[in-house]
């Protein structure tokens, strides 16, 4: 499949120009012989042109991963997440124009895009105010490309992530709320003792294959586990995990870190 670029001036606050990838040609079809996979679909919205281009040159040197679109503002980033329905749209937190939050939470419940909010370490309040709008992932700016290309596949995937620092800090938010509340007995008696062990690792931080590696068993199955555990738990992403894990004293606070509770989880399935 071949792919033009065409600008299209949206006129959105930032007065900014949309650059949107669209296709030539017919894609192949899955039952084609020779078909691979189609590419990560990639919405890319930062106010600055420079990282906006320096997003699109990292991850398109990926022939996984494709951009096909750009915007400057939150309002752009609503207008192309619906138009072009992106597998993941990465969105910086100091977004100009409409608050990347409420820019967040409309993509998310207008077209069911899989939001990545890029942060940086002041961003505490975007944090938690974005898992509340839908965002199923969370990353630091300063996360390593290499890093940050996984993130995209694996948000891609469905499966929701929270960089390892981002998740002791919600831990930490949580651990200094008062009389925190307690999840239902019954939720908790809902998981098995190995999902509770997965639940555990998410509010570490940790990926499906990571977890997999952690427990000696397939990413198939660690996914599995993960999904359940968030059907369960009526948790749309991984951040509800987190606050579960932490609620039902799974996981503890630290100042520097959190640390599972002890003792260790049972390893039975």
């Amino acid at each position: 499949m071949t792919t033009a670029l065409n600008t299209i001036d949206e006129g959105g606050a930032s007065g900014g120009r949309l650059s949107v990838l669209h296709s030539a040609g017919p894609s192949p079809k899955p039952g084609d012989a020779g078909a691979v996979p189609p590419p990560v679909r990639v919405l890319i919205a930062d106010g600055q042109a420079l990282v906006r281009a320096g997003f699109r040159l990292l991850l398109e040197a990926n022939p996984g991963i494709t951009v096909v679109g750009e915007a400057a503002s939150g309002e752009e980033a609503v207008v192309l997440a619906d138009r072009l329905r992106p597998d993941v749209a990465l969105i910086d937190a100091r977004l100009p124009g409409l608050d990347s939050v409420e820019a967040t939470g409309k993509i998310f419940s207008s077209s069911g895009v899989e939001v990545m909010l890029l942060t940086t370490s002041d961003d505490d309040a975007r944090i938690f105010a974005a898992i509340r709008a839908g965002a199923s992932g969370l990353l630091l700016k300063d996360t390593e490309p290499t890093e940050l290309v996984q993130a995209v596949e694996l948000l891609a995937r469905g499966e929701p992530l929270l960089s390892p620092p981002l998740a002791r800090r919600v831990i930490a938010e949580l651990a200094s709320r008062p009389e925190p509340s307690s999840p239902s007995p019954d939720l908790v008696d809902e998981l098995t003792a190995r999902e509770l062990e997965v639940v555990t690792l998410v509010a570490l931080g940790l990926s499906n294959d990571e977890i997999a590696e952690r427990l000696v068993v397939s990413p198939a199955t660690a996914k599995t586990h993960v999904s359940r555990s968030m059907v369960k738990l009526h948790a749309h992403d991984r951040a509800k995990l987190v606050v579960f894990a932490y609620e039902a004293g799974l996981v503890v606070p630290r100042a520097d870190a959190f640390v599972p509770e002890t003792p260790a989880l049972s390893l039975s399935a």
